[in-house]
């Protein structure tokens, strides 16, 4: 179920972008930088071919969650998207000569901003928003990547340990007791997340939670010690490797 679209000040929303622009411009950008937001509850999404999209530079997450799923013959990759990702919903499909089907699921509340062809001509005032604005779908692509390293782990339960903790360093919070990351992430997603079947997860979180590394009540996931070695090295390396290509 979604609301009925209404206009949002993007630049309030979303204070990177505001940073973006010059001070003696800024005040000036913030109420001119209009775009129409739309808010989807949880649950699968059928209005997954647009989110709001007819035309302009896309869709971007004010807040909230989601997750898309990429299938082919009953298969399927996914991706969690949320605060600060820029999508463009109807344009999803990267290789058209093979049957591939997507699903988008809403995980939390999540509000998102189209931004049209009217926010597009803002970009000839404010050029700065471009740069801003590529650096997030780089971004969205660099934490592909990420995912790529994890699910070529050989064992599936350092794959789950890997991508919790490459979560959290988004969403997640520190507590006393570790790292707690709030997201409603079911089995079967995480099998689509890591590339394994369902069973071969829960007997993997149950590993994770017998060596005390992870726990959880079904909406919380708590996070014990410090991330793995693996993840830090590749998060280190991966912007020097990005710079020579």
């Amino acid at each position: 179920m979604s609301h009925s679209p209404s206009l949002c000040h993007v630049l309030r929303e979303d204070p990177e972008l505001a940073d973006a622009i010059p001070l003696d411009r800024r005040a000036q950008a913030v109420e001119q930088c209009t775009a129409p937001q739309l808010w989807i509850e949880p649950g699968p999404w059928a209005g997954r071919g647009s989110l709001g999209f007819r035309g302009g530079i896309g869709v971007l997450v004010l807040s909230g969650l989601m997750i898309r799923r990429v299938g082919i013959e009953g298969r399927y990759g996914a991706e969690v998207i949320g605060d600060g990702d820029l999508l463009r919903p109807n344009e999803e499909s990267v290789s058209p000569l093979l049957p591939l089907t997507t699903h988008w699921s809403i995980v939390l509340p999540t509000r998102v901003a189209a931004l049209d062809r009217t926010f597009e001509q803002h970009i000839a005032l404010y050029p700065e928003l471009a740069r801003c604005l590529v650096a997030r779908a780089i971004q969205r692509s660099k934490n592909l990547s990420v995912n790529m390293a994890i699910v070529h782990q050989a064992r599936v339960d350092v794959r789950l340990h890997m991508l919790l903790w490459h979560l959290a360093a988004r969403w997640g919070r520190v507590r006393s007791d570790g790292t707690v990351l709030r997201l409603r992430l079911t089995h079967a997603v995480l099998a689509d997340l890591v590339a394994a079947r369902r069973p071969t997860v829960t007997t993997a979180l149950s590993e994770l939670t017998r060596r005390g590394l992870v726990r959880t009540d079904g909406e919380n996931w708590v996070l014990s010690g410090e991330a793995p070695a693996e993840l830090i090295a590749f998060a280190r390396e991966g912007p020097r490797r990005a710079g020579e290509t």
